[in-house]
């Protein structure tokens, strides 16, 4: 039985911080996640229409082992710029891969598509996204909010807000695990028309309502809901993180199983429209007997926790002037 750490955050994982910045005229902002001591980090892309900045770096083969921060925005590919600006506040802070005698702090990055959510895009020559990222890292804290935050301010999905949502899991034996996304998918993260969640059967207490799964279960619940406003470019974007030691390729293993997690809160998910992805860091704070039992657990633990983090996100969005599509609060009247 599954038990949320303390905060029900990414940070309950040990050695993480998250910052936020976000500009509500632009209905964007930016999210990162801020690593004490560089962290052993992996990638997977399963959506068909992905924006991402120095992911390959993260192959298993490939030399660099550790990232100082991962960068989730939005803007679409304007929104890269995001990782510059968090890669010259933590180059102020002295941190970074050195590399003959310079250091070069390692921020890859993702972005979703939110340009056509109703906010204020005529930046003129220069987006905003590089001085988002850099007040991000400067927000970073064990604490932050969720909902219409930092990358999922102006996030939608069909017939929703989206937002930045957040939980944790620790298992039997002390390891935490930790997801944070930014949900704007182009599919329902509820069931059919109602207020309930398809990632109704991992919530922990009521933690997105504790409404359950629907009875009687709609009939056209598998039906697939479009954006009212017709915009096909969308994107769920996430980080799985434990305090396990794992190496590079065990990150990348455990970002794959999280994408189960999103296969089970959003429908449909991984579409040639969705830019779906997750990063994976461990903090390597613990060591672990990496056996097969342990292994299906913690995987399972990422799946759950991705699944549950989607859920809270949407159910903590808040509702602003200029919405296109209603938060789930006021369209469900909770």
């Amino acid at each position: 039985m599954f038990q949320a750490g303390p905060r029900n955050l990414i940070t309950d994982v040990a050695g993480l911080k998250v910052g936020n910045s976000r500009d509500d005229r632009l209905k964007s902002g930016v999210t990162v996640v801020l690593a004490d001591e560089p962290a052993v980090a992996g990638v997977k892309v399963l959506g068909g229409a992905p924006g991402t900045r120095e992911t390959d770096l993260l192959a298993p083969h490939a030399l660099v082992e550790r990232v100082d921060a991962v960068v989730l925005s939005g803007g679409s590919a304007f929104g890269l710029d995001a990782a510059a600006g968090a890669q010259a506040a933590l180059r102020e802070m002295g941190r970074g891969f050195q590399a003959a005698g310079h250091r070069v702090p390692i921020v890859p990055a993702a972005i979703l598509f939110d340009l056509a959510n109703g906010g204020e895009k005529n930046w003129g020559r220069f987006p905003p996204y590089r001085e988002l990222g850099f007040e991000a890292v400067h927000d970073a804290h064990a604490e932050f909010p969720i909902g219409s935050e930092g990358a999922g301010t102006g996030a939608l999905t069909a017939g929703l807000k989206g937002g930045l949502g957040s939980a944790s899991t620790v298992l039997s034996d002390g390891i935490t695990v930790g997801a944070l996304v930014a949900v704007n998918a182009a599919g329902s993260v509820t069931i059919g028309g109602t207020a309930h969640f398809w990632a109704a059967p991992f919530e922990i207490g009521d933690e997105f309502g504790g409404l359950g799964m629907p009875s009687p279960f709609p009939a056209d619940a598998s039906r697939v809901v479009r954006k009212k406003f017709g915009n096909l470019e969308n994107t769920t974007i996430g980080v799985i993180a434990t305090d396990a030691k794992l190496d590079k390729a065990g990150a990348t293993r455990l970002a794959i199983a999280a994408h189960g997690g999103l296969a089970r809160a959003i429908w449909p998910a991984h579409t040639p429209v969705d830019g779906d992805l997750v990063f994976a860091l461990s903090t390597e704070r613990k060591e672990v007997a990496f056996d097969r039992d342990f292994a299906m657990e913690l995987h399972a633990a990422a799946a759950a926790t991705m699944a549950r983090a989607i859920a809270r996100a949407v159910y903590a969005a808040e509702s602003a002037e200029g919405d296109i599509a209603p938060a789930w609060r006021k369209r469900f009247g909770s």
